[in-house]
């Protein structure tokens, strides 16, 4: 709500819901699967009790999954950085792993909601809840991780690229949950930029984007780049990513990829912001974003 406007506001009330917090893993599949459908799943329930509340959804059942140890943990292995579904947000704020190995996430997770939010919120309801505005979606693309996912019918992988199908729309299937998300880790020569524009710290990104690349000196050898904010879903920006390869840093201005912006974004209008106004910011935190690689990569 606007500070200007000082009318009442309906107070919103979910509708009735049955809620269990299951014993383990397969407690949680057995009753998913028993009660599919009508059963959603809540770990840190940061979006889905807003959606609740706002009666933007109305399951019969809450499936509680937050303290499923399965889901929870961080672990180094095979040059990827596991990290349990439940990771909280202000855990990749604060762990050594995460800083030293895939640093773009311990950056995204700083303009993430603010401190409450951070407490609760979770690596895997980020990805579940897919939402276009949210950081670790495209962090994930980016960083070309590996979602794993589980059922009573078993567990699956599948590739963050694919997982986002469209506007809050994944490739979770009736019965699955995220079970943890593999990231492969930074290497030699990998740069890692971030960058987004909000109305005030915390709050939605109106535009985004990440960026992971490989560098040969001050020469952008290639790029992976994903915007958030200003599209539908988390996907790779083919058009933008193949345009900046072979740039060398500092770029003196958005020239070289400005046209391939308007060919990978197709954003919308909204109150107080046209779509013209986000590809010209998405031009200037592009640029901002390939003049901090340099400084970025590993040695």
């Amino acid at each position: 709500m606007f500070a200007s406007d000082h009318r009442a506001q309906p107070a919103m009330k979910a509708r009735n819901f049955r809620y269990i917090r299951p014993l383990s893993l397969d407690h949680a599949y057995r009753i998913l699967s028993d009660n599919e459908g009508d059963a959603v799943p809540l770990a840190g329930g940061q979006s889905l009790l807003a959606t609740l509340n706002m009666r933007l959804s109305a399951p019969k059942l809450l499936v509680d999954i937050s303290e499923l140890k399965e889901l929870a943990g961080e672990s180094l292995a095979a040059g990827c950085l596991r990290l349990g579904a439940l990771t909280l947000h202000r855990e990749l704020l604060g762990s050594k792993l995460v800083k030293k190995h895939v640093p773009l996430l311990a950056r995204a997770a700083s303009h993430i909601g603010h401190v409450a939010i951070r407490n609760r919120g979770t690596l895997g309801g980020s990805l579940a809840y897919a939402d276009p505005a949210a950081e670790l979606p495209a962090c994930a693309v980016a960083l070309g991780a590996k979602i794993e996912l589980g059922s009573r019918k078993g567990a699956r992988s599948v590739q963050a690229e694919d997982f986002f199908k469209g506007l809050f729309e994944t490739d979770l299937r009736p019965g699955e949950l995220i079970l943890s998300v593999n990231f492969p880790v930074m290497q030699n020569r990998n740069a890692m930029g971030f960058a987004e524009l909000a109305r005030r710290h915390g709050d939605f990104a109106l535009v985004g984007l990440a960026a992971v690349a490989t560098m040969r000196n001050e020469r952008i050898a290639q790029a992976r780049i994903v915007y958030f904010g200003c599209v539908d879903r988390a996907r790779l920006a083919q058009s933008v990513s193949a345009a900046v390869e072979g740039l060398t840093t500092p770029v003196p201005n958005a020239a070289a990829f400005e046209s391939a912006i308007r060919s990978d974004l197709a954003p919308d209008e909204t109150p107080g912001l046209r779509a013209d106004t986000k590809l010209h910011v998405a031009a200037v935190l592009t640029r901002r974003v390939l003049n901090s690689l340099s400084g970025s990569a590993a040695a």
